[in-house]
């Protein structure tokens, strides 16, 4: 018999929900083959089997709450797979704790589970249900469950999509978005933040423009990473900012590892990271930026891919808007901000004439921790990522 334990899921991180069983009890499963999902505050992770057998024990349920290193799962690795009652097509198989006899089988309980993610009101909701639901635009709370013990069943859930919602919603926050709220008030409220803007010159956005806003190895660039580039390489100048705090101690690193807020589903935030970007050109850090954003589309972010950020980049969360405000990462000391790149009309001296010409303008802003440093400092670190910005040799670059 082979114990699947739930391992270490990176930094900081001691417990994990179990979101989906991809086996059932009875089942084969093969050596490296996924056999549960699991989710944390930094990433959802798929979990391979550690041994070739068959699955005999279930020891989490779905929406289970689980800490790292426990028990979870039994593999035999001895055993050949044995035949079990089919289900419905399109409904999930109920879970339960431990194999029944092959004589006398026992009819399986519906699983009741704590967290609302998973559930409602105590009853797990199947991932066939669930994306149902889903995808009609149904809350399940507002559905009523036929089957044992009031689950929804996939007919309830075909049936709910099909009339519509009829009630007003109590919609629970998500896993994610709970998290993100708890991770962002608790900086809100041990940090001093503050915040110093400043407007800079885009013109390099139109030389890229002229330029190509591809590499030569075909990627693509976006202004936030010719911004995280000078970002980058302004750091090595204001050291403090790209620093860590641990405890009463300020850790300055000497590698910026550079992260950049994403935007997924339900309006969750990850950040990504860059490691080693301040020696990187802006061709090696448009691939590296791309490689994480497409592993973040396809929901294959690991752990290492979240860890060890020193400082962050978050850029312009529309075509419009200005200027944000963003809430330190703890335990990060700053945070660069982009605002949109606008054509706005630019007043320049020729022969000692002022002239009129269309320009290019964006704000960069930064919050900052005030037990680091203060606003000057802060603005002298902005001023800096500009000049660098107006010096980038983009034939070399790109």
């Amino acid at each position: 018999m082979v114990d699947v334990t739930l391992p270490s899921l990176g930094e900081s991180v001691t417990e994990g929900i179990i979101t989906q069983w991809f086996k059932k009890l009875g089942d084969a499963v093969a050596r490296d083959e996924p056999l549960f999902e699991v989710s944390t505050d930094k990433v959802d992770s798929e979990m391979p089997s550690p041994a070739a057998g068959i699955l005999t024990e279930i020891l989490a349920e779905e929406g289970d709450t689980v800490q790292t290193g426990a028990r979870v799962a039994v593999i035999d690795d001895g055993a050949t797979a044995p035949s079990l009652p089919s289900t419905e097509p399109g409904e999930a198989a109920p879970v339960v704790v431990s194999a029944p006899a092959p004589s006398a089988p026992a009819p399986a309980a519906v699983p009741r589970v704590n967290d609302p993610e998973n559930s409602v009101n105590g009853v797990v909701v199947s991932p066939v249900v669930r994306r149902i639901l889903a995808d009609g635009g149904v809350e399940p709370s507002t559905v009523r469950g036929s089957g044992a013990g009031g689950a929804i069943t996939r007919r309830d859930a075909e049936r709910a999509v099909m009339d519509g919602p009829t009630d007003e919603l109590a919609l629970p926050l998500s896993n994610g978005k709970r998290r993100m709220g708890q991770h962002m008030s608790v900086s809100a409220q041990s940090a001093p933040h503050g915040f110093v803007a400043i407007e800079a010159d885009g013109a390099i956005f139109a030389d890229l423009d002229g330029l190509g806003r591809v590499t030569r190895d075909g990627i693509a660039i976006t202004d936030e990473m010719v911004v995280g580039l000078a970002a980058a390489r302004a750091l090595g100048e204001f050291e403090f900012l790209n620093a860590t705090f641990a405890g009463d101690e300020l850790i300055v690193h000497r590698s910026v590892n550079l992260g950049f807020v994403r935007v997924v589903e339900n309006d969750e935030m990850l950040v990504p990271v860059v490691h080693a970007a301040a020696g990187l050109t802006l061709r090696a850090l448009a691939r590296r930026v791309g490689e994480l954003g497409e592993r973040v589309a396809s929901h294959h972010l690991t752990t290492d891919d979240l860890m060890g950020g020193t400082f962050t980049v978050c850029g312009a969360p529309s075509e419009h808007a200005l200027l944000s405000v963003p809430i330190l990462i703890q335990p990060q000391v700053a945070v660069l901000s982009i605002g949109a790149v606008r054509k706005v009309p630019v007043v320049t001296s020729n022969a000692g004439t002022a002239v009129i010409n269309v320009g290019r303008r964006f704000v960069l802003g930064l919050s900052f921790d005030h037990r680091v440093c203060e606003a000057t400092a802060a603005a002298g670190y902005l001023e800096r990522v500009a000049e660098l910005l107006a010096g980038l040799d983009l034939e070399s670059e790109h």
